[in-house]
């Protein structure tokens, strides 16, 4: 879409080859020429530039914008040059080149010599539309392209969807502050491109809005003084005095420096980061960081681009969250953080799956040794240059030492929507450190994710739609089957049942078993992980496919083995508890089918769906919901998160009922 109708229209208007001030083939240019050979050069030089200028001065979409903002199925020419602020006879030019081009038609009336209409009319109702409304800061689309989704990702939340099939589905974002402050872009001028790359017309309400917020968030910064100690400092003395220091106590800030700066008492930075963010002014981090106990690695990888952007931006602000889908390479990037930073570094992991892993990535993907890394969890107590331990063994009172033993000079919190938790809080106290954060959705049911960015550190990513063009990481298609019950017995005992009963018979619909084999059926030759919450139903699924169900019971070394030979191609099919949905590594998984757990939050169904999102292959993901129960509000919740992310959404119905397919 075009950034700016107006100046687009007046540089057209002003070069309209109409005009014989502007015509290279006018008479009045060529007469009273010294030299024929020169005038030849200069007028196919002043051709070329005006048919660059006035290149498609009506597109098929500007007709389209046209005939919305008439709301009329047919237009003047008079009626395009007046939308588009070009002149009268440029626009019945263009609109002959598309009749030309069998786009548009044409039809003479009374009324007026002609009008135009679309050739293909159903075009008109089936194409993307955007509304703002501008004092709401609320943004409808109708049958949004990927693109569009993408971009309003970065600035914008999605809060609802509405309409059957994906591509007939409209959707509802709002801008909250929040959304701005957080925005992964260096400057306000990137925000405002991609605002204006996806809105259709400039809102100079909305615009100036979204730069006043940007600018809040610049109000406040730490940065450590010549003598070492910490300084709070505001762009003026209002800041400081009637937000600084009403909201901070003595117990935050020492003393008063200057008008503008106060002195921050050792180890109160995250605190006042906290207080400030709830005020509504995040503060920038500028302190000198500590870079711990050297630490000499190189990697044995080569970056991708978009990795190696991720690594520099961090280098530069040192502090931040990778946010990406999975398989994007987050880990990979965080290792180049490592060797950037050149300092021991602490994991902290969610599961020991996941601290396994972290060590046979480092080992086979740096030029680390197997001596210098470290596992501390339930299962080892090993504490070494790098050490990869648990959120669980990390915030227990008596493995305090974990933190204290090394001069660490980087955290790395994995899946890092786990911090704002209060049994993790602890290591996100770790402010005098590098502190990078991986997560491919940073969000949190309880609304805290606003934690995430002052513990540790804001969004530093490349949004998902990027990623699935440059065909780094293939976009899944999700579709939600509804699945009718069994019986009238099964359905009536839903019905009599109330509360968390009735979620859990919904859940565990035994119709759902027979809709898994069906659609394990339909891919028989793709790998397949079948995620179940509930252990009844896992084991039915397991014995119904004759296959492994892993689950948090099973001892440590099974799950390795079964996880192993999964990646290996040895096993086809897994069936999965909880224990799935983050920190183990599933490479080429194809075929996704989640059988329950829809009351889980946002994050768990992007985390499920990822299991799908790797370099290669076209993968999908089932999500059964039992069809008029909660579990229909259910999907769409968990869903409309993977819908802001670019991803397209179907429905259907479940075999054998005769619903879509």
């Amino acid at each position: 879409m075009n950034d700016d109708y107006g100046d687009d229209a007046r540089e057209t208007a002003e070069t309209d080859p109409s005009d014989p001030e502007t015509d290279a083939s006018s008479p009045e240019r060529a007469t009273g020429a010294e030299d024929a050979a020169d005038d030849e050069i200069i007028e196919a030089a002043e051709a070329t530039a005006v048919d660059e200028m006035t290149e498609d001065p009506v597109t098929l979409d500007s007709f389209y914008d046209a005939l919305q903002t008439e709301g009329r199925p047919l237009a003047t020419a008079q009626q395009i040059a007046r939308h588009l602020d070009i002149p009268q006879a440029t626009a019945a030019d263009a609109l002959e080149a598309l009749a030309d081009a069998g786009t548009v038609q044409r039809v003479d009336v009374e009324s007026d010599p002609v009008v135009w209409y679309p050739t293909q009319w159903g075009d008109v109702a089936t194409r993307e539309r955007v509304i703002v409304f501008p004092e709401r800061r609320e943004i409808v689309v109708d049958r949004p392209k990927q693109y569009t989704r993408a971009q309003l990702s970065q600035f914008a939340h999605l809060v609802d969807t509405t309409g059957g099939d994906a591509d007939e589905r409209g959707y509802l974002y709002t801008i909250r502050t929040e959304d701005i402050w957080q925005a992964p872009f260096d400057e306000f001028e990137g925000l405002l491109r991609s605002m204006r790359s996806v809105l259709p017309r400039r809102s100079p309400h909305l615009e100036e809005w979204a730069e006043r917020q940007w600018k809040r968030a610049h109000q406040f910064t730490l940065r450590t003084h010549e003598d070492g100690y910490v300084v709070l400092e505001a762009v003026n003395e209002d800041l400081m005095g009637n937000v600084a220091r009403e909201k901070l106590s003595e117990q935050h800030l020492h003393a008063p420096i200057s008008d503008t700066e106060s002195w921050v008492r050792e180890g109160e930075e995250a605190a006042i980061k906290r207080i400030l963010y709830e005020a509504g002014y995040p503060v920038k981090d500028e302190r000198d960081l500590d870079t711990g106990d050297p630490l000499e690695t190189d990697l044995a990888v080569d970056l991708r681009d978009y990795q190696r952007d991720w690594v520099d931006r961090f280098v530069d602000q040192r502090s931040g969250v990778l946010v990406g889908p999975p398989g994007s390479g987050k880990t990979i990037a965080a290792m180049g953080v490592l060797a950037a930073v050149g300092g021991e570094t602490l994991v902290l992991v969610p599961s020991r799956e996941l601290a396994s892993q972290w060590r046979q990535e480092l080992l086979e993907h740096t030029t680390l040794t197997a001596d210098q890394i470290g596992e501390y969890h339930g299962g080892k107590k090993e504490v070494r240059p790098v050490t990869i331990a648990t959120y669980q063994t990390a915030g227990m009172d008596r493995h305090r030492q974990l933190f204290d033993s090394r001069a660490w000079g980087l955290i790395v919190y994995d899946e890092v929507h786990h911090i704002p938790s209060r049994v993790f809080r602890r290591s996100a106290d770790l402010q005098t450190k590098h502190r990078l954060g991986l997560s491919a959705t940073p969000i949190r049911e309880d609304d805290k994710e606003g934690d995430i960015f002052t513990l540790v550190g804001p969004p530093i990513g490349t949004d998902w739609g990027k990623l699935f063009d440059a065909g780094f990481v293939q976009e899944p298609e999700v579709e939600i089957r509804y699945v009718p019950w069994t019986d009238e017995m099964a359905e009536n005992e839903y019905r009599s049942a109330d509360g968390r009963e009735r979620y859990t018979l919904a859940a565990l619909n035994p119709a759902k078993v027979d809709e898994v084999r069906h659609l394990r059926g339909k891919h028989l030759d793709a790998k397949a992980l079948i995620f179940v919450d509930w252990l009844e139903q896992g084991e039915a699924v397991a014995e119904a496919l004759d296959v492994p169900f892993i689950s948090g019971e099973m001892p440590h070394y099974r799950r390795q083995r079964l996880l192993q030979q999964f990646r290996d191609g040895d096993l086809r099919t897994l069936v999965v508890s909880r224990v799935g949905d983050e920190g183990i590594d599933l490479p080429n998984a194809e075929i996704a089918i989640v059988a329950s757990g829809l009351g889980g939050s946002r994050r768990q169904g992007a985390q499920r769906a990822g299991r799908t999102m790797r370099p290669v292959g076209n993968a999908v993901m089932y999500v059964l919901a039992t069809r008029g129960s909660p579990e229909e509000d259910f999907a769409e919740r968990q869903l409309r998160h993977l819908a802001e992310k670019g991803i397209r959404v179907r429905e259907a119905g479940a075999w054998p009922t005769g619903g879509k397919e």
